[in-house]
């Protein structure tokens, strides 16, 4: 397997790039791809990946091919200018297509929340003007209108409440942060502002108090 670990060392070194963990954040690039390079499995590596490496070196594309796809018994030739302009274009159309998916992707993630949060659009502004109107409005009629609608977005999206408000759990410090003063894990804290969870991973740690012994 060829190695050019020494060439890639001077290049790094002719940019005042101190190591090839700082290539890799230069370029935006993992650090197996570094390694890559290093190997001399540039063939291997996608193009994208060699745009960013040879922008970090401050060299030209057709530059970092010739210098990395030499072999250790004969040199092979840097690829012609078209080759080049090919690759160019290639990079460009699958940058353009990935622009576009993410713009779809938004669109349709804005579409889905926005049929989960149809009854709160058209009946909240409603009910805010008839608060406004009627300030003796029992402000519990009102509360569904947010509740239910809230409540099927986080199902939707795998978000779960940690604990109800106004609960009282064992105190735990991973998924719990006390208002003021301090708790021993275990101890019982009622809960004044919900926390979330989506599966294994913590959105919002829980507001608990300590709760006054009798």
């Amino acid at each position: 397997m060829s190695d050019f670990t020494q060439k890639l060392q001077n290049l790094i070194q002719q940019v005042g790039i101190s190591s090839f963990k700082a290539l890799s954040r230069n370029a935006d690039v993992s650090e197996y791809q570094v390694l890559r390079l290093r190997q001399g499995k540039i063939e291997q590596m996608r193009l994208d990946v060699l745009l960013k490496l040879s922008k970090a070196l401050q060299i030209p594309l057709s530059e970092l091919l010739s210098t990395f796809l030499e072999s250790d018994i004969e040199y092979q030739a840097p690829p012609n200018p078209q080759e080049i302009a090919d690759l160019k274009r290639e990079y460009e159309r699958s940058q353009l297509q990935l622009q576009q998916q993410r713009e779809i992707l938004q669109q349709e993630f804005q579409q889905s929340s926005l049929q989960l949060l149809e009854p709160l659009l058209l009946q909240w502004p409603t009910a805010a003007q008839k608060a406004r109107d009627n300030p003796e409005l029992a402000a519990v009629k009102i509360v569904p209108l947010v509740q239910k609608p809230l409540e099927k977005l986080l199902q939707a999206w795998g978000i779960e409440a940690i604990a109800p408000v106004g609960s009282e759990i064992p105190y735990d410090p991973q998924l719990q942060q006390l208002k003021e003063g301090t708790a021993q894990p275990g101890e019982i804290v009622k809960v004044t502002h919900a926390g979330y969870i989506q599966g294994a991973r913590l959105l919002y740690r829980a507001t608990v108090s300590l709760v006054e012994k009798l």
